[in-house]
């Protein structure tokens, strides 16, 4: 399949355009998806820290990519948050990846995908978070189009810089169901990570590694242990 570059930044544009900010992550989200003719797409910020804020997924097994990669902390949007390079995972049913909790957490719970990029989002010479593309077919990208597609990337990151004040410390949720599950990721993993922390006296990177080991240790989300931390007095990580 020949991706459109080109008709993936003007979707993107066009999505941006005059719409409420709140409204951008998940118009921009839907934009890429089918500018780029991906079956996944998820938004994020400040992806390879604490600090981390989902912005928008395009859907349930989007979605669940992201949990999986917030819950386990590694996979191809944290790397490519980290290194500023375009990560590809051309074939996920056939060989390793090079983050062993991620892959083989994703092959039990997304079987059906068959490959992931993530392409990082830049500010200047800052990465201000990154993009991750799932789809359903193995090498979905050809290398010159994953090399192509960082001008989408920069569309993203144009669209979102209005609104990024907003996104970084505003009141509310961007516009996207369900909601629950994006507070989790965004306002209340922050809020149990330093309650957490003054519980038990640590830092809250100490305190989210505490908490990412339960979500190991009981098979659950990091979500899941997050609404434990601030809806449970005693200590649950």
């Amino acid at each position: 399949m020949t991706v459109d570059v080109g008709k993936a930044v003007r979707l993107v544009a066009e999505a941006a355009a005059d719409a409420p900010g709140e409204e951008v992550p998940r118009r921009v989200c839907a934009a890429v998806c089918d500018g780029l003719g991906v079956d996944g797409v998820t938004l994020s910020l400040l992806t390879d820290t604490p600090s981390r804020q989902l912005l928008a997924a395009s859907g349930d097994a989007a979605l669940l990519l992201e949990d999986i990669q917030f819950t386990v902390l590694e996979g191809p949007c944290i790397t490519a948050a980290q290194t500023g390079e375009p990560v590809a995972v051309h074939d996920l049913r056939d060989g390793l990846t090079p983050w062993p909790l991620f892959g083989a957490t994703v092959r039990e719970r997304l079987p059906e995908v068959g490959s992931i990029y993530a392409l990082p989002l830049f500010f200047g010479d800052y990465v201000l978070g990154s993009v991750d593309l799932l789809a359903l077919r193995a090498h979905a990208l050809g290398a010159d189009e994953l090399e192509e597609a960082s001008a989408v990337a920069d569309a993203v990151t144009a669209a979102l810089m209005p609104t990024r004040d907003m996104l970084l410390t505003g009141q509310s949720a961007p516009a996207w169901e369900p909601q629950r599950t994006v507070r989790a990721h965004w306002f209340d993993t922050a809020q149990a990570t330093r309650a957490l922390a003054e519980r038990r006296g640590v830092s809250r990177e100490d305190a989210l590694a505490l908490m990412r080991a339960e979500a190991f240790r009981t098979g659950r989300t990091l979500a899941d242990i997050t609404r434990d931390v601030l809806h449970d007095p005693k200590d649950t990580a």
